[in-house]
């Protein structure tokens, strides 16, 4: 980027910065913003400009991995992988039944972020918008470049309205820039958004180049989402074909040999390459189709950190924090001899901290993700010899007041005795003993000690996905061999044994998916969105079947959760006496209340089982702005 596309990204990053800040107050979620000297009509006029929004665009996506409390995990507690683990707080974190309302605090990172969700990607619309209405007047743009610029700005539009329609089903669906106060939003019908989005997209694919630089939309990250709105609505040849063209075509090809930083040492392999931050956008990945990126010391993380309520700071990955267990927080982790064990200052003799992260156990595993689903020895991505798997016993007792005192200094950790009949030596195993992806959540961070996981690129979107989706839409049309040979395909490449047509079903594909993608895939809004297909199709799982005309009552994603976290399955009670529940109703998110009462001309309608969805109305069945 040159030094005036940089002012101009700059300047675009700061009205972003505005518009995100007057978007939290609920009534603002979907009002015009004046945008000073900065305005549209001052930017948006060439290539640069525009070139300057959709980086704005990127900037609010960004966030979701993000941060203190990332957004991300909230998607993750909605699923089989892991549970809110941060046991001491003084409210219900983990029963959904009694935090999860429509007037609750839904943007907190004590609790969850659903309400971010709402907020951010009505954002990122807005602004899509913007630069979809502003192109037909840029006269000093050729036709050329603004169809490339017009497929990049439905990429953006499109992945948030995806979304959306999989987070809280029917809702609002504007397409144009709002120019003016506007309060009679009407609810969409969520095939409707979603047949509008692919629209958008099979034009986007026919411009948008194959390749670009790393962090910006090409068609393969097109032909990704295409992929994913087919699925979504049942159209499972198409997305055969959205998936063949990335497979296929172009420069993308699964990493399957050692490459980058880290690859001269021996004992790592390829998994470990992959996610190591300095190789997600090294031009010799050639398995990335859409990333994100986050620099130390660069504007990208200044903006960041503001889009994620902060002050110009430079908060990270925050990864090692939120992901690892919190071994170190408090007297919880004991010595046979009964003293505390473990330390959370770094900077001392055995300096665990420094090297793991002090974990904080908000998201914490379960035993589906950590154990369940390793289904073969020499899984790569399992591998606790290479280090990309971490046990608590790999971690060594090192508070400095035990040396010299307690034999089990440099000792390792145990969770029991068993010379005192098996006795617990850890009395919060929610929080602070489970099993970790080291692989995925170690990220190097000089800004905070002990290390919290400090700045990387991230991946959106990968072929590895891409196979597993492809591989989807064989199952939903009953070819089990040719949705083996792409499961496959991400299986050996961890040199684990391949899967006959016969194993594969979507309970195995989804595990695939849990353990290929782990921190990456928004897994509440896939699990929904295979909710909806498994009630459209009428096709059985463990031999139920499901209707859209009780998706709220009964549907497959709360009723894989139910099978497979063992947290929601067995109502756990935390130490601090509060209890793990899901109902069948939080398929779908609530709609904010703020939201509906700021719309007082149409009628926002709220999902069934919430508050308020008594006065809901038929959604409409076309797109209204």
């Amino acid at each position: 980027m040159n030094y005036s596309k940089f002012k101009i990204a700059l300047l675009l990053s700061v009205v972003v910065i505005i518009t995100t800040t007057l978007t939290s107050c609920n009534k603002d979620w979907l009002k015009p913003k004046p945008l000073s000297i900065y305005s549209p009509e001052n930017t948006l006029v060439d290539v640069a400009g525009f070139n300057a929004a959709l980086a704005a665009c990127n900037r609010n996506l960004r966030t979701e991995w993000y941060g203190d409390g990332a957004p991300i995990i909230t998607e993750q507690l909605f699923s089989e992988i892991l549970v809110d683990g941060t046991d001491d707080k003084t409210g219900p974190a983990q029963n959904l039944d009694l935090q999860i309302k429509p007037d609750a605090n839904l943007n907190s990172a004590d609790f969850n972020r659903i309400g971010w969700y709402w907020n951010q990607e009505y954002v990122g619309i807005r602004m899509a918008n913007t630069i979809i209405s502003r192109l037909p007047a840029a006269t000093a743009i050729s036709d050329a470049n603004k169809n490339i610029l017009l497929g990049k700005a439905y990429f953006y539009r499109a992945y948030d309205y995806y979304r959306l329609t999989n987070q809280f089903g029917d809702v609002p669906c504007p397409t144009k820039e709002v120019t003016s106060a506007k309060v009679d939003f009407t609810t969409v019908k969520r095939e409707v958004i979603l047949a509008q989005m692919k629209a958008d997209l099979d034009f986007a694919v026919k411009y948008v180049p194959m390749t670009s630089d790393k962090g910006d939309v090409n068609r393969g990250a097109i032909f990704h989402l295409l992929t994913k709105i087919n699925l979504a609505l049942g159209l499972f040849d198409d997305a055969i074909a959205s998936a063949t063209a990335v497979i296929n075509a172009g420069p993308y090809k699964l990493m399957t040999n050692r490459f980058g930083v880290d690859a001269g040492i021996v004992t790592k392999n390829v998994t470990w390459d992959l996610h190591r931050p300095d190789n997600k956008a090294a031009a010799t990945n050639t398995e990335t189709l859409f990333l994100v990126t986050d620099r130390l010391g660069t504007a990208s993380a200044f903006v960041s950190s503001m889009l994620d309520g902060g002050t110009g700071g430079t908060p990270g990955m925050r990864i090692m924090r939120q992901a690892a267990p919190g071994v170190s927080i408090g007297t919880t982790i004991f010595t046979p001899a009964g003293r505390a064990g473990m330390t959370a200052s770094g900077g001392v003799e055995i300096d665990i901290m420094n090297i793991y992260g002090r974990g904080i156990g908000r998201a914490r595993n379960t035993s589906y993700e950590y154990w369940e689903i390793w289904d073969d020895p020499n899984d790569l991505r399992h591998d606790s010899t290479s280090g990309n798997w971490l046990y608590p016993e790999n971690l060594r007792y090192n508070n400095p007041a035990l040396k010299g005192v307690d034999t089990a200094y440099g000792l390792r950790l145990r969770l029991r005795d068993p010379k005192q009949g098996n006795k617990l030596l850890c009395d919060d195993t929610l929080r602070r003993w489970y099993p970790w992806p080291h692989y995925k959540v170690f990220v190097p961070d000089t800004e905070n000690a002990p290390m919290q996981g400090g700045h990387s690129d991230w991946y959106v979107f990968r072929l590895a996905e891409t196979y597993l989706l492809r591989a989807e839409a064989y199952l939903w049309k009953g070819d089990a061999a040719s949705a083996a040979a792409d499961i496959n395909a991400v299986r050996t490449r961890a040199k684990c044994a391949p899967y006959t047509a016969a194993q594969v079903d979507f309970n195995s594909l989804l595990n695939e998916r849990a353990r290929e993608l782990y921190w990456e895939e928004p897994r509440k809004t896939e699990l929904t969105r295979m909710a909806y297909l498994f009630a459209k199709t009428g096709k059985s799982y463990n031999g139920k079947t499901y209707t859209l005309a009780n998706f709220s009552t009964s549907n497959f994603m709360v009723d894989r959760i139910l099978e497979k976290n063992i947290f929601y399955k067995t109502n756990f009670v935390t130490v601090h006496a509060d209890q793990f529940r899901i109902s069948q109703y939080h398929v779908l998110w609530p709609i904010p209340q703020g939201a509906i009462l700021a719309n007082p001309d149409g009628r926002i309608n709220q999902n069934i089982g919430y508050s308020g969805s008594e006065a809901n109305t038929p959604a409409s069945d076309k797109i209204i702005d």
